[in-house]
């Protein structure tokens, strides 16, 4: 069988990508088992050296198995890593002969773009030119835009940049570094006026960018130097900003700062910045929307913080400043003061599809019940415990009922599982998965399973659980509304490593499992736009520190993604947390998602708070969603392992005041 670097050679470019799929699915569905783990083996073996640039690993291999290698399905992703790490030295017409060959497939798009970069920066501007037009214009790239728009300068055509070019500099926000030419160019042949600095000028005060906002101004005049400085000193001081301008009469940017000087106050201090916002609304003219956008976001935040008078501050907003996110805190501000009769006034002043979702109706039987309205609490209760979730569990709970588990396996299609697995892109997938590089699997595979139909879909996902590939599964049954299948949504992978790290942390394996379900699907290589990486999403910084409580080696993300370091070190974080909160699972898991410093501020100041109404009362949406996601999941996953339903309400326990907590942290 050739190899596809011969195959490129004799074939039209993109024809040549589209066979040397084919043939190797045929390979691949032909070949035993013994033979494409053998496949694997040697694509991992040489994979992170070539990606250094050392094509010598491949080179040295023995004939069968080189010859066995190019055959792989992943042998265009070995020669665009080698050629992504050696692009300064590689002779250009290999590159260009792979891209011809390979174009259509993720590795070859992305080294395309990578190369077109390369050309540029090397000053071949005429070779970018031909891959930008190809291939870019017109995506609105901002990099390749400046670049394409230095190449047409330098060729001596500006009369095509003036616009493009304009478009590009006109952001509130710092544009990319290969702009930076064609701004000068603009600049040096006086093609930006004062009025497109002051446009440029607002864009940048509305993006929050105050700096650049003085940088502009001084292109203008004074006046906007002067109304820049203003901004910084509301934002590195947002109080002494307000008392200085209390008594002044402002104009309407001076208004704007001083509303945004009060809302950076509201987040660290709410009862201060209401200190001083009564008097400010007295002495000046802000419109009616700054007046009740400030009074709203004060509100919110004051109780969100837990602090006194919120529910008064909520209830006296003015109609029009009033909105479901109000609604939300004038229920949860009652919940927490355990004020059942102003509870059920909330929730019927809320719109139906609010007043209509789980959350809500839990609450309004609870408030029936503990208002003497026990039959229609009953009747409430029972409608919730037919779900399978976090409200339905608690509201079985109340009735003493099972839980409405209804575990319906998705039925196989046998036929059409053996047709998508058949499919040259979904081999693709399956093989950068099982290699490793996952991250890149999920991009392909996503790819391909957007476009499938919804019974084509719920096959797939029936076929990615039979690879182990949990995501990916969920995910795409998740897709279709296919959430009843049990087995495939909450899978059990890593089974032993889970039991025996969990085990060392002295916590329960079930509620490590929930805590990496909700975290991330149990991806490996998964990480956070916050930095978290890994099954149990773990912080660099925390990963270090509890490796090195262990007295274990720490290398940063190759240990993050490594399952089995992974697992131990998030068990043993989340065993920390369970101690530090006298055990308390409910804070725990807070903390997890959080941090214990978070945790520690929303903990009450005195007497002990029902944990549900805690959770609810937990500032951040994000935490918040993700306690209540991690308790449902471990009652799932406790029925899965054992067979036994397990209570959701023995487990949450009195939160405790603050001080208390702070005793057991200490100890």
């Amino acid at each position: 069988m050739p190899t596809t670097r011969f195959v490129a050679k004799q074939l039209v470019p993109g024809l040549a990508a589209m066979l040397v799929m084919v043939v190797a699915a045929v390979c691949i569905t032909t070949a035993g088992a013994a033979q494409l783990d053998e496949q694997r083996q040697l694509f991992t073996g040489v994979y992170k050296d070539v990606e250094r640039g050392d094509w010598s690993v491949v080179d040295d291999l023995p004939l069968e198995q080189k010859r066995l290698l190019a055959s792989y399905v992943l042998w265009p992703d070995l020669r665009a890593a080698f050629f992504r790490a050696t692009l300064k030295k590689t002779d250009r017409d290999e590159v260009e002969s792979f891209l011809a060959a390979h174009g259509v497939l993720r590795p070859a798009r992305d080294l395309r773009y990578r190369y077109a970069l390369h050309l540029a920066g090397a000053g071949d501007l005429d070779g970018f030119m031909k891959i930008y037009q190809s291939f870019y214009q017109g995506l609105e790239n901002a990099r390749l835009d400046c670049l394409a728009l230095r190449a047409e300068i330098a060729a001596g055509r500006e009369r095509r940049v003036v616009n493009r070019a304009t478009e590009l500099w006109m952001v509130g926000k710092s544009q990319v570094d290969e702009c930076d030419p064609v701004f000068a160019f603009l600049e040096d042949n006086q093609l930006l006026g004062p009025i497109d600095y002051a446009k440029r000028f607002e864009l940048a005060v509305d993006a929050r960018e105050f700096s650049r906002a003085r940088w502009l101004a001084k292109s203008i005049d004074q006046q906007h130097v002067d109304v820049a400085n203003q901004w910084l000193s509301a934002q590195a001081n947002p109080e002494a900003f307000v008392r200085k301008h209390i008594q002044r009469s402002s104009d309407e940017s001076g208004h704007a700062q001083l509303v945004y000087a009060i809302e950076r106050l509201t987040y660290r201090d709410p009862e201060r910045a209401l200190e001083l916002w009564q008097p400010l609304v007295k002495s000046q003219q802000f419109s009616s929307v700054d007046e009740y956008r400030t009074a709203r976001h004060i509100a919110l935040w004051t109780a969100r913080d837990g602090l006194p008078g919120a529910y008064r501050l909520l209830t006296a907003l003015p109609r029009a400043a009033q909105n479901t996110e109000v609604l939300r805190w004038r229920a949860r501000s009652s919940l927490r003061d355990e004020n059942w009769t102003n509870l059920l006034k909330d929730i019927a002043a809320m719109p139906v599809d609010e007043s209509g979702s789980e959350e809500w109706r839990y609450w309004h039987a609870i408030a029936l019940q503990r208002t003497g309205r026990r039959p229609e609490a009953t009747a409430l209760f029972g409608e919730l415990a037919g779900e399978r979730s976090y409200y339905g569990f608690l509201a079985a709970d109340e009735l003493g009922v099972a839980y409405a588990l209804d575990d319906r396996q998705i039925d196989a299609d046998e036929a059409v599982i053996s047709a998508l697995a058949a499919r040259p892109e979904l081999i693709r997938a399956r093989e950068l998965f099982f290699v490793g590089l996952d991250g890149r699997g999920r991009s392909e595979w996503d790819e391909v399973v957007s476009y499938l139909d919804p019974e084509q879909k719920v096959q797939a996902a029936k076929l990615a659980d039979r690879w182990g590939w949990h995501s990916r599964a969920i995910a795409a049954a998740a897709s279709v509304g296919e959430y009843d299948d049990l087995t495939l949504r909450y899978p059990l992978p890593y089974q032993k490593l889970f039991r025996q790290h969990s085990e060392s942390a002295s916590i329960a394996t079930t509620w490590a499992y929930g805590i990496a379900r909700s975290e991330s699907l149990f991806m490996r290589d998964v990480r956070s736009s916050a930095g978290a990486i890994g099954l149990m999403q773990l912080m660099p910084a925390t990963g270090r520190s509890v490796a090195k409580q262990l007295r274990l080696p720490f290398a940063g993300v190759d240990t993050l993604t490594d399952p089995q370091e992974n697992i131990r070190l998030g068990t043993t974080y989340l065993g920390q947390m369970a101690e530090r909160y006298s055990g308390n699972q409910v804070l725990a898991t807070a903390a997890y998602n959080a941090g214990p410093h978070r945790v520690d501020r929303w903990l009450p100041e005195s007497g002990d708070v029902d944990a549900r109404i805690w959770i609810e009362n937990i500032p951040f949406n994000e935490t918040r969603k993700y306690v209540r996601r991690v308790l449902e999941a471990e009652a799932i996953f406790y029925w899965r392992m054992t067979g036994q339903v397990r209570r959701l309400s023995d487990r949450l326990l009195l939160v405790q005041p603050h001080d208390q907590a702070q005793k057991v942290a200490q100890n």
